[in-house]
């Protein structure tokens, strides 16, 4: 009934669908296997895309040839560049979507990519032989045969949702679980844990009170996402607006804890420390007397809101109670509770670079079944994994970022040296060279390296080629444009800039922290040399000559880093050979299996005098 498909991708959430995406752009065979065709790319939770690093890495998944970007420009309500005060190393795009959009055009890139098939139905288990994945199996007992597996289970593997007293079955609000892959894989010999997340309630927007909130609008001039010309920034947009609970509100919440699945023991799994239910807000930070809500439309012609904040599993009737006592919610109607689902994940300790499982060949995971939570972290995990399946099938070497060429190098290594103990959410904090990783240059670090693998389209290439191009050639010219300190003094005088004391160029009139390029080059009275470049060139020499200095700090610290990532250590080294490394680090060494001595300092509990070690006895 089926022929043999180079990737068997299961499962289409966001992970899932750039996985198919990526693998079938590339030109393997692909089939994508999903338990109901109307769901695919649905948005479980928020309607939004980005945020703080978050949209760097939906930047960065666009400047490898991924969607994510492309559709979200396509589906987006509402666009703000986040933290613009601080510098371009924080600044983070974030895009309200309209739900039922962004998962349409979606399924209409899909099911316009060549060499990708569809197939509804549950997928119940692996077909395994002699270490090796063959294919997948349904629940009609039809085996599907592949040269390789994805997994992108989303919160689906034996999901238990929670309202209050009440719980049953599920992987989504309406939607049945997945059953029998936890247990072959447990069979297998995999490691599995719970993990727990929550939604909070949606509300009629036509019963709300607008007028008691914040008005939250767009940025005046917005930007897009995807580096290609072919999606366009928005016309108009439509406002968010924001609220806050108060004591009455925790109050009522209070009523209903003895009644609450988390409280009362019945959620085993781990909990998102940066994304907590009210409930469990209020009862860690009792101190504060109130909490922000963010109210989010959920698209263009939909009533339907999203109650951002106020994530839940209480009953639904002490749910309501306090939504009705939030400002500009006195006369809410509510279309369905919030609720909190436990589902399986497996430690990513038992994945490689490449997400590939150490224990079985050609098997991946990508997303939550790794432990992360958020579309971003489970997208850029699917793309990685499509574009690895497809390089291992046609025997090509792999695609593993750095840590200091992207956020996705970042969350990658991160989850399989340290593992999680908590949904794992991406934060800028977490890349030690963020201000080599901006949103801005995604597509300068990454778009030729994908393009050299077969999946950045040749327009692609040549767009970021014409911008480097571009950049490089607008700091010469200002090194160039030089001007006697009397042509320049009464400008800068005027713009209550210090003089300078020299003849000085354009150049070094930028690096000052109170000018802006375009302030820079209205200091020339050369009209076709101020309107020669674009915003987007500008902006991007703007920051190279301001944070050159701390900009070539970052590559050098990140080239001393490389010498220990090119130090290669063999997966099979016996660490019970060397003694004098402690019993914790051997114990991490010989489950991780580093590949390299960067990777093998990264993990936890591997100290640095072990990491010496190492390295003299790998010299000897």
């Amino acid at each position: 009934m089926f022929p043999e498909y180079d990737v068997i991708v299961v499962g289409a959430g966001h992970a899932g669908c750039e996985a198919a995406a990526a693998a079938a752009n590339m030109g393997s065979k692909v089939l994508l296997a999903t338990m109901n065709m109307n769901t695919i790319a649905q948005m479980s939770c928020n309607p939004a895309m980005g945020g703080l690093a978050k949209g760097q890495i939906v930047r960065e998944i666009d400047a490898l040839g991924g969607y994510s970007g492309i559709i979200t420009d396509k589906s987006m309500i509402q666009f703000r560049m986040l933290n613009r005060s601080k510098g371009p190393a924080m600044w983070s795009p974030r895009a309200q979507s309209d739900r039922m959009r962004f998962a349409e055009e979606w399924r209409m890139a899909l099911e316009n990519t060549l060499n990708l098939d569809f197939w509804q139905e549950m997928v119940t288990g692996l077909i395994v032989k002699n270490g090796q994945v063959k294919g997948v199996q349904t629940s009609l007992g039809i085996e599907i045969p592949g040269k390789a597996v994805i997994l992108t289970n989303g919160t689906f593997l034996n999901g238990l949702i929670h309202i209050g007293e009440k719980r049953f079955g599920g992987g989504r609000s309406g939607e049945r679980s997945a059953t029998g892959i936890t247990e072959q894989l447990i069979e297998l010999g995999f490691e599995a844990g719970r993990m727990k997340t929550g939604t909070p309630p949606r509300v009629d927007g036509r019963s709300l009170n607008y007028e008691a909130m914040e008005e939250q609008q767009g940025d005046e001039i917005p930007s897009k996402f995807s580096y290609l010309p072919s999606t366009s920034t928005l016309s108009k947009q439509r406002s968010c607006f924001i609220t806050y609970t108060n004591n009455q509100v925790h109050e009522t919440l209070q009523t209903g804890f003895d009644r609450s699945p988390m409280f009362n023991g019945r959620i085993k799994g781990l909990g998102p420390r940066y994304c907590p239910s009210i409930e469990d807000k209020i009862n860690r930070f009792a101190e504060r007397d109130r909490h922000q809500i963010f109210v989010e439309p959920e698209g263009w012609d939909t009533v339907e809101v999203y109650v951002n904040g106020f994530s839940t599993s209480l009953p639904e009737d002490v749910q309501y109670t306090a939504l009705k006592q939030i400002p500009g919610f006195e006369n809410a109607k509510m279309f369905r509770p919030g609720y909190a689902i436990e589902y399986d994940f497996f430690p990513p300790t038992q994945l490689g670079q490449t997400l590939e499982t150490k224990l079985i060949d050609n098997l991946y995971f990508a997303g939550q079944i790794n432990g992360t939570t958020g579309y971003e972290e489970a997208a850029c995990q699917g793309l990685m994994a499509g574009i690895n399946a497809h390089l291992k099938v046609h025997q090509r070497d792999p695609l593993i970022l750095k840590r200091s060429e992207a956020y996705i190098g970042v969350l990658i290594d991160d989850l399989i040296n340290k593992g999680t103990q908590e949904p794992y959410r991406m934060f800028t904090s977490r890349a030690e060279f963020r201000l080599l990783l901006r949103q801005d240059n995604a597509d300068l670090r990454l778009t030729p390296l994908s393009h050299k693998m077969g999946l950045a389209t040749e327009e692609r290439y040549n767009l970021t080629m014409t911008k480097m191009h571009e950049t490089s050639k607008l700091i010469n010219d200002l090194k160039q444009k030089k001007y006697k300190q009397q042509e320049l003094n009464p400008k800068l005088e005027a713009l209550d800039s210090a003089p300078v004391k020299d003849k000085s160029s354009l150049y070094q009139i930028l690096k000052r922290p109170d000018l802006d390029i375009n302030t820079v080059l209205n200091l020339t009275e050369d009209e076709s040399f101020i309107h020669k470049y674009d915003a987007e060139i500008r902006q991007q020499a703007e920051i190279q000559i301001k944070y050159e200095t701390y900009i070539q700090r970052e590559r050098e610290n990140s080239e001393k880093l490389m010498n220990l990532e090119n130090q290669k250590i063999n997966p099979d080294f016996d660490y019970n050979q060397i003694s004098s490394i402690s019993s914790e680090a051997r114990e991490k060494l010989l489950k991780i299996k580093p590949t390299t001595l960067g990777q093998a300092s990264r993990i936890s509990g591997v100290s640095p005098s072990d990491v010496s070690i190492l390295m003299v006895y790998m010299n000897k």
